[in-house]
């Protein structure tokens, strides 16, 4: 998964992450260590800020 530069940082998606993997302080980032790719965070994003 991946944060595009579109990203405001409304951190919408951070609560829907099921292992706790993105982070919202300005620009929204994903862990990749932790990221399963379930996908889920980018049904959540209002920008479709999220890709694969």
């Amino acid at each position: 998964m991946e944060i595009l530069d579109k990203c405001v940082g409304c951190a919408g998606c951070v609560p829907f992450c099921p292992v706790g993997a993105i982070s919202a302080v300005g620009k929204a980032e994903i862990d990749i260590e932790i990221c399963t790719n379930c996908a889920i965070c980018k049904s959540y994003c209002p920008l479709n800020a999220i890709t694969e």
